[in-house]
């Protein structure tokens, strides 16, 4: 029996991860993380835990070392920036994420916040709210550009929404369209015809950034891609371009982002996600006009939560038999404390 930490949000005592995880052979130990988590909380809860299914664990190399009994790492999602995953390799801890898990769900919100910024919705209700009765212009997404920053699966399941809206994609990746893994519900040939590359143009950052009407989010957080919005890139956009981000936080540099939308030099922003979470009371975004801001819920759909909660506590307990499907270690290191051949123990 393994005793398994559990701290996505979502995911209750007696549910249905709970009840599946129990079925294994396993024991649970729920810790919702609601907002933040310091260091020594998240070591005390890891100790004698021996695998995790986890939010936004800040999972340092600190806190992975004071947790000798761990062996394997689930987030519970796509995004796995919040966990070393180098410093789990040589711990000998499997780590792994849930690729696509919620691309619709991201993809639909994305495609929410554009309709959202493009109309001025959320300003108007809270007009309306407040007893005005505003009669603001918007503009309409047909004939306009759509430019998309990564090409993952929650960006490839844009494609089709915007294509439908009349709008012409273009993207930017560091990967070959020929080598683009189809998505959830994408044909076995990405670049095929009728796949969502075959839609789309790709062009260098500068030209899309430039082009677009929307620029919306989708890469991951890396050392490159830290800032990568900053105020060089914002000035290259149109002065009436929107900037949507449902991916990382820290992509977009706050600071050149509430200038440039305070400045004219483009005309809002909507972002899903923040460098911190919960945004701060004195953060740089608030108070801005044009720039909305939502609390990380483009990937939380009660569709997508389940899906992900089902696939997590499945990945796990495969894992914790030395058998993961998503595993995003080196596949060069071999010192796990699960053998992936499926025998037990340490192996260092």
């Amino acid at each position: 029996m393994s005793l398994i930490l559990i701290t996505t949000d979502y995911l209750q005592p007696g549910d249905p991860v709970d009840v599946y995880l129990k079925e294994h052979g396993h024991e649970t130990v729920h810790a919702p993380l609601r907002g933040r988590r310091d260091r020594d909380e998240l070591v005390r809860l890891l100790d004698g835990v021996e695998g995790a299914l986890i939010a936004n664990e800040p999972m340092t190399a600190d806190v992975l070392a004071a947790a000798p009994a761990l062996k394997a790492v689930v987030r519970s999602g796509v995004g796995y920036d919040s966990v070393d995953v180098a410093a789990a390799s040589e711990l000998g801890i499997l780590v792994s994420n849930l690729p696509g898990i919620n691309a619709n769900a991201v993809a639909e919100f994305t495609m929410g916040a554009v309709l959202a910024a493009s109309r001025r919705l959320v300003e108007l209700a809270a007009g309306v709210a407040g007893g005005g009765w505003p009669r603001t212009d918007g503009h309409e997404l047909r004939g306009s550009t759509l430019g998309l920053i990564g090409f993952g699966a929650a960006a490839r399941a844009v494609v089709p929404l915007a294509r439908a809206f009349g709008m012409t994609v273009l993207c930017r990746t560091a990967i070959a369209p020929a080598a683009i893994p189809p998505g959830p519900g994408s044909p076995a040939v990405a670049s095929g015809p009728g796949s969502p590359a075959a839609d789309v143009e790709f062009v260098d950052l500068d030209t899309l950034l430039s082009r677009s009407d929307v620029v919306s989010v989708h890469t991951a957080l890396t050392p490159a891609t830290r800032h990568l919005i900053d105020a060089r890139a914002l000035s290259l956009m149109k002065p009436t371009a929107l900037l949507v981000n449902t991916a990382r936080g820290a992509i977009v540099d706050e600071n050149a982002l509430a200038a440039a939308v305070r400045d004219g030099v483009i005309a809002g922003a909507a972002l899903d996600v923040c460098e911190v979470e919960p945004l701060p009371a004195g953060s740089v975004l608030r108070g801005v006009e044009g720039i909305t801001v939502y609390s990380h819920m483009a990937g939380q759909t009660v569709e997508a939560r389940e899906a992900a909660g089902r696939e997590g506590a499945i990945e796990l307990v495969n894992a914790l038999a030395g058998r993961p499907a998503h595993r995003v270690n080196d596949p060069s290191v071999h010192r796990f404390r699960v053998r992936l051949d499926g025998s037990a123990g340490r192996t260092h």
